[in-house]
């Protein structure tokens, strides 16, 4: 069999794309290598909470439940995309490692653990954290220093005792330094000037500010989009500024090398630590895609707004695929509907 779509990834955008060829006759699949639905936000530290709020975190066509100005927490967004995927009855199929991707001349090849699967067009919803970013020198601390990619940190039981550095300044490091400061010496290594905004103004979420704005939804085409794009994300809340500013949380600069177990910061200041928790990113990796002009010199997709050059492969659920909301819930599904509309333009 042959099918009209596959989708490659069953998280958000995948769910979203899932949703919007659910109501068209055309015949797709989508695939995940994991055990579960929401598996990846399941997974995640146990104290996460997203900085939008329950009105600003749902998929097209389905409200997530519950006061709409409360922040949902990791569990939550997990059970919510299973129950999804269950209330559109949407056809995932886990647990199904895509090995390669190929073009043919009138189909694309879909080489799987159980399988070969072939499809008229393929969307590559594979998500921006696919593996984890730890710089090279991190290799060097000994095995006296124990250390973790945010994407393995659960909660403070997995640390040894003493005190604790969080390298990397986004909204994850924040939230994990807040917790840990609360229990032990920490230290926040960033590599720019933070920035706080409030969760809410005027009893109003600043996401609802945004998008009356217009800044939500700016285009990356954009002024505004790419005043945003090329900032850092600002961290939403005044805790950790408080904490900062009490001696609670020591903020330190980027981190560049190590030395005998002990860490250095830019400013030639070091500590020693036990603990080191690398809040630092994720990478790409398409090296499963084996069709030319897809990837750039980076191995980052060659795109326009998820449309690719190679007829009948698209992208969905990049950062910055379209605005600030691409790799967002809320604003996922915007994206989900421009590829959708484009393909059934071109059927």
């Amino acid at each position: 069999m042959k099918y009209n779509v596959i989708i490659i990834g069953a998280g958000q955008a995948g769910l979203s794309m899932g949703y919007y060829l659910q109501q068209t006759d055309l015949s797709f699949l989508i695939l995940d290598k994991g055990e579960e639905i929401g598996a990846v936000w399941k997974n995640r530290y146990d104290s996460l909470k997203l900085f939008t709020p329950r009105s600003y975190s749902s998929l097209p066509g389905l409200a997530l439940e519950g006061n709409q100005s409360v922040y949902p927490t990791k569990d939550e967004i997990a059970k919510y995309l299973s129950f999804y995927a269950e209330a559109f009855s949407l056809p995932v199929k886990l647990r199904t490692i895509v090995q390669g991707l190929y073009k043919d001349e009138d189909s694309f090849r879909i080489l799987t653990d159980k399988g070969e699967i072939l499809a008229e067009n393929v969307v590559i919803a594979a998500g921006p954290f696919q593996n984890s970013f730890i710089p090279e020198f991190a290799k060097t601390l000994s095995n006296n220093v124990l250390q973790l990619h945010s994407s393995q940190y659960k909660n403070s039981k997995q640390l040894r005792d003493g005190p604790v550095l969080v390298v990397g300044g986004g909204n994850s490091g924040a939230q994990i330094a807040v917790e840990l400061s609360k229990q032990r010496e920490t230290h926040l290594s960033v590599n720019h000037k933070m920035k706080f905004l409030p969760q809410s103004v005027m009893n109003k979420s600043i996401f609802w500010w945004f998008d009356k704005l217009g800044i939500y939804t700016a285009s990356v085409n954009t002024k505004v989009g790419q005043y945003i794009k090329n900032n850092p994300d600002p961290i939403f809340g005044f805790e950790l500024k408080s904490l900062i500013k009490s001696g609670k949380v020591i903020l330190k600069p980027r981190t560049i090398s190590i030395q005998n177990d002990n860490i250095i910061f830019e400013d030639n200041s070091e500590v020693h630590v036990n603990n080191v928790i690398w809040s630092t990113g994720f990478v790409s990796d398409y090296r499963w895609i084996d069709i030319a002009d897809v990837l750039d010199e980076k191995s980052q997709p060659i795109h326009q707004r998820g449309i690719t050059s190679i007829d009948g492969l698209y992208f969905l659920g990049l950062p910055w695929q379209y605005s600030r909301g691409s790799a967002l819930l809320q604003g996922v599904g915007v994206d989900a509907e421009y590829l959708i509309k484009y393909i059934l333009d071109k059927s």
